[in-house]
C-alpha cells in the first residue's frame, strides 16, 4: 500500500495570506497612531514648561527688581536714588557670567538695598537739600529744624545741632544707633546724618501736622475731638511697644511727651526724638541710672534716684501723655485751684469717689465719648504706679485701650508721696514681665485714698 501525500487547497493559502495581510496592516496602523500620540504629548509638555518659564520669568519679586538710575535734572547726584517705573533686562547668560554687566548689576542691587539703611550725608549735599536752609520748621535749645527735599522727592526735616560738645554727640549717636535699626509706622523715620567737624544734623521723614502738643495745648486744642485721640494714643503706645518687645535688642525711649509725638497728614502718630534712648539686652533689661535722665513731670519716679530703671519708666511717662490726652490740659497747671492741680492726682480722687464721669465732662468731653475717656483715665492710673513691676507691658496697654482686654480697678498709684516706700528692687526677667501683663485682668485691689496737699514737685525735689 502506498501514501499520497498533496499540498492544500489554494483557497486555505490565500486566506492565511489575506489574514497575515490584514493583521500588518493594524499594526502598522496602531504603530502610526502611538507615534502621533507620543508626539502629542511631548508637544505638550513642551508646551507647558515654556509657559511655566514665561510666567516664572515675570515673577520676579519688587526686591529684586532694579530701580532706574535716571535723574531729573534738578536733583542732587549723590543722594537717593529716582525711585519711579523700573525695568528688568534679561541679559544672555554667555554675556553676563563675570562680565562688567553681571557686576554693575550686582553693584546697583547692592546699592538699592543699602538705601533702607540711614546713609551719610555731606555738608554739601544738605545744603542742596535745604535749598541752602531757606524754610525754618522750628528751633530749640538743640538747633534749627529746616525743611527740605531728597532727589526722589520725598520731603524731610533736616535738624541741624547747633552745639558740638560731647552731650550732643553722644545724642546724635543715640539717635542713629536706635533709629537706624528700626522701622516701625509709628515711628519717625531716619534717613540718614552728616557728622562733619563744620556740622552735624540729622535727616528725618517730614511730618505735615507737626507734635501733639500743639494740639493739645496750643490754639488749635479743639480741632481733634476724643475718638481720634485715643487713637493716637493706641498708634503711639504700639510704636513704644516695638521698641520694647519687637526689637532684636530692647530699646528704652526715656523721653516719651507730647513734644515727641509727631501727627502726619492723616493724624497717624509717630514717637521721635529719640538723642536720649538706650539700647538693652534682653537678658540684662536692667540699668542702674547714674544720672537723671528725661523730662521733669513726664519722668519715673525710679529716675530720680540711684535705682534700677527699666523699659518701665517709658510706661510712666506715657500716662502721663494719656492724662494730658483726656484733659486737653498739662499734667500740673497751679491756675487751677489745688485740688485740680495735678492733673494724675485729681483723676484718682474722682475715680475713687465715683466721680469720674464728673470729671471727664469737666475737661469737656461730650457723652458719647465718655466710655472712652473712662478706659484712658483707667489706663492711665495703671500706667502710673509708683513700682515699675505694677505698671503693664505696653503691648497690654495697646489691648486695654483697644478694648480686647477688661480693665480692672487700678490701685493706688502714688505711694512715692507717703513715708512708706515699696522696695523698687527688679527682677530684671522676661518671666517678671509675663506674670504682671496677667494682672491687669485678674487683679483687684483696694483703693487708699489720702489726699495729697502738697505740691507733687516739691515732694520729688526732697525724696
Amino acid at each position: 500500500m502506498s501514501f499520497r501525500f498533496s499540498s492544500p487547497p489554494d483557497d486555505f493559502q490565500t486566506q492565511a495570506q489575506n489574514q497575515f495581510d490584514h493583521f500588518m496592516e493594524w499594526t502598522v496602523i496602531a504603530s502610526i497612531a502611538s507615534g502621533v500620540v507620543g508626539l502629542v504629548a511631548i508637544l505638550a509638555i513642551v508646551y507647558a514648561i515654556v509657559e511655566c518659564l514665561k510666567k516664572a520669568g515675570e515673577a520676579i519679586p519688587a526686591y529684586a527688581q532694579l530701580p532706574s538710575t535716571e535723574k531729573g535734572p534738578n536733583k542732587a547726584s549723590n543722594s537717593f536714588p529716582s525711585t519711579g517705573e523700573v525695568e528688568v533686562v534679561i541679559t544672555p547668560a554667555s554675556t553676563v557670567q563675570g562680565s562688567k554687566t553681571e557686576f554693575e548689576t550686582m553693584e546697583r542691587f547692592i546699592s538699592n538695598i543699602n538705601k533702607e539703611k540711614p546713609i551719610r550725608f555731606s555738608p554739601e549735599e544738605l545744603d542742596m537739600i535745604t535749598w541752602n536752609y531757606s524754610t525754618i520748621l522750628g528751633s530749640g535749645a538743640f538747633g534749627v529744624v529746616y525743611k527740605g527735599e531728597l532727589s526722589n522727592g520725598d520731603d524731610v526735616a533736616v535738624k541741624v545741632i547747633n552745639s558740638l560738645d560731647m552731650g550732643m554727640e553722644e545724642q546724635l549717636k543715640a539717635e542713629v544707633g536706635t533709629l537706624g535699626r528700626t522701622y516701625h509706622v509709628n515711628l519717625v523715620k531716619l534717613y540718614g546724618f552728616c557728622f562733619h567737624r563744620e556740622k552735624r544734623a540729622l535727616v528725618y521723614e517730614y511730618v505735615e501736622n507737626g507734635s501733639l502738643d500743639k494740639h493739645l495745648f496750643g490754639s488749635q486744642n479743639q480741632d481733634i475731638e476724643l475718638g481720634k485721640l485715643l487713637e493716637i494714643a493706641i498708634g503711639t503706645a504700639k510704636g513704644i511697644a516695638y521698641l520694647h518687645e519687637g526689637c532684636q535688642k530692647r530699646i528704652i525711649h526715656y523721653d516719651i511727651k507730647p513734644e515727641n509725638v509727631l501727627l502726619d497728614m492723616n493724624l497717624e502718630p509717630k514717637v521721635a526724638d529719640f538723642g536720649l534712648a538706650k539700647l538693652c539686652s534682653r537678658e540684662s533689661n536692667v540699668s542702674v541710672n547714674t544720672h537723671f535722665r528725661g523730662t521733669r513731670g513726664y519722668a519715673a519716679p525710679e529716675m530720680w534716684k540711684p535705682f534700677p530703671v527699666t523699659h518701665k519708666c517709658d510706661v510712666y511717662s506715657f500716662g502721663i501723655l494719656l492724662f494730658e490726652m483726656v484733659g486737653r490740659r498739662r499734667h500740673f497747671d497751679d491756675k487751677y485751684r489745688e485740688s485740680q492741680q495735678w492733673l494724675p492726682q485729681w483723676t484718682w480722687d474722682m475715680y475713687e469717689n465715683n466721680e469720674l464721669l464728673l470729671m471727664l465732662s469737666l475737661c469737656g468731653i461730650e457723652e458719647k465719648d465718655k466710655e472712652k475717656g473712662e478706659r484712658m483715665s483707667k489706663v492711665a492710673l495703671w500706667c502710673v504706679q509708683y513700682s515699675p513691676d505694677d505698671r503693664p507691658l505696653m503691648s497690654t496697654v495697646v489691648k486695654m485701650l483697644e478694648g480686647e482686654i477688661q480693665i480692672s480697678p487700678p490701685p493706688f498709684p502714688f505711694q512715692n508721696l507717703h513715708s512708706v516706700k515699696p522696695n523698687l528692687t527688679q527682677k530684671g526677667s522676661s518671666a517678671a514681665d509675663s506674670d504682671a501683663s496677667e494682672s491687669w485682668e485678674t487683679t483687684s485691689n483696694s483703693k487708699s485714698g489720702s489726699k495729697i496737699k502738697r505740691n507733687v514737685f516739691e515732694i520729688e525735689e526732697r525724696t
